[in-house]
C-alpha cells in the first residue's frame, strides 16, 4: 500500500511530488492522459519566477519531473478510470485493470480548456491559438488579436489583451454576450474593441507560416463568409475540469471544480491541487502553490495517522 498516490503531473502534481518526496513519503505519481498537462502545449513562458529568459512548458515540466525523481518521487505511465475514495485503504484502478491502494491521495488532474474543435485550430494551439489571455497576452504586443467567447471570462480576456494588442476583435455567435452588463458596457466603450456579432469561425490560416495569420468566419444569419487578419486567437469558451472520474464522492460546484478547505475534500486523506480546484486564477505558480499545500497537508494527516 503506498503512503500517497499523486494523481496528475502538471504544476500542482509535481510540486506536491517533490514536497511529498522531500518528506520521505515515497509518492507514487500517475502520470495521466497528457503528463505535463496544459504546459505541455505552451510554447513561451515568461511569468514564472526564477526564469529571466522565459522557459517553454515542455521545459519546465520536465526541469520539474527530474527534480521530483532526484528526491524519489517515482512514476507510473496511466490513467485512472475509476476510483473507490470512501475505500480503506482508497482504490484507483488504472485502464489496464491494475488497482493501486493508498492511505492518501492528491488529485492534480487539471482542467482542460475547451476549444472549438476544428482541425485548424488544434494543429496551432501554442503557435498563435491560446486558452489562457493571461498567460500568452504578452507575447501579442502591437498586433491584431481575436477573442472568441461572450461571457465573462471572454470579456475579461478581451479587455486584458488591450494592454498589448493593437485592436482586440470579440466573436460572438449571438447578438448579444451573455456576461455581465457591467462587462458588456465596458468592453463595447473600448476603442481598442470591435465586436463581430452572430459570428463562427470557420477555419483558423497560417498561410505559408505555421503560425495563425488570420481566421475564416461565417456569420450564423446570412450564410456570408470573410476573413480576418489577426497574429493571435484566444479561445474563451470555458474550463471543464477533469473530475468525471471522482463523480459522486467528493463535493463539487455546478462546474465540476472540486470544493476544498484549503486542500482538502469532504473525504479525509484525499487531497486536491491546481486548476481541479481552481475555477479562477489557473496559472502555473497558483497551481504550484496549491501542490505544496496538499503536500504539507498530506504529510500532517499521515504523521496523525501514526
Amino acid at each position: 500500500m503506498e503512503n500517497v498516490v499523486i494523481v496528475g503531473t502538471g504544476p500542482a502534481g509535481l510540486t506536491a511530488a517533490i514536497y511529498t518526496a522531500r518528506a520521505n513519503l515515497n509518492p507514487l505519481v500517475i502520470e495521466g492522459f497528457q503528463p505535463g498537462g496544459q504546459l505541455i502545449t505552451t510554447a513561451d513562458i515568461e511569468n514564472y519566477p526564477g526564469f529571466p529568459e522565459g522557459i517553454s512548458g515542455p521545459e519546465l515540466m520536465d526541469l520539474c519531473r527530474r527534480q521530483a525523481e532526484r528526491f524519489g518521487a517515482r512514476f507510473k505511465s496511466g490513467e485512472v478510470v475509476s476510483a473507490c475514495l470512501t475505500c480503506l485503504p482508497h482504490r484507483l484502478t488504472l485502464g489496464d485493470g491494475e488497482t493501486i491502494e493508498a492511505k492518501t491521495i492528491i488529485i492534480s488532474t487539471g482542467a482542460s480548456a475547451q476549444y472549438l474543435g476544428l482541425e485548424s485550430e488544434q494543429k496551432l494551439i501554442g503557435r498563435g491559438v491560446s486558452g489562457c489571455a493571461t498567460c500568452d497576452g504578452a507575447f501579442y504586443r502591437d498586433v491584431p488579436v481575436a477573442v472568441v467567447g461572450g461571457g465573462d471570462t471572454a470579456l475579461e480576456e478581451a479587455l486584458f489583451l488591450t494592454h498589448f494588442a493593437s485592436k482586440v476583435t470579440v466573436i460572438h455567435r449571438r447578438d448579444q454576450f451573455r456576461a455581465s452588463k457591467i462587462m458588456a458596457d465596458r468592453l463595447l466603450a473600448h476603442p481598442k474593441i470591435e465586436v463581430i456579432w452572430d459570428s463562427v469561425i470557420e477555419e483558423v490560416l497560417d498561410i505559408a507560416k505555421n503560425e495563425v495569420t488570420g481566421i475564416k468566419l461565417r456569420n450564423i444569419k446570412t450564410g456570408e463568409i470573410s476573413e480576418l487578419a489577426v497574429s493571435g486567437l484566444f479561445v474563451a469558451i470555458g474550463h471543464k475540469p477533469n473530475t468525471k472520474v471522482f463523480t459522486g464522492q467528493l463535493d463539487m460546484d455546478h462546474a465540476g471544480y472540486l470544493i476544498t478547505r484549503n486542500t482538502c475534500t469532504n473525504i479525509d486523506g484525499v487531497f486536491a491541487a491546481g486548476d481541479v480546484q481552481d475555477s479562477i486564477y489557473r496559472q502555473a505558480v497558483t497551481a504550484a502553490g496549491s501542490g505544496c499545500m496538499a503536500a504539507r497537508e498530506t504529510e500532517r494527516f499521515l504523521e496523525g495517522m501514526k
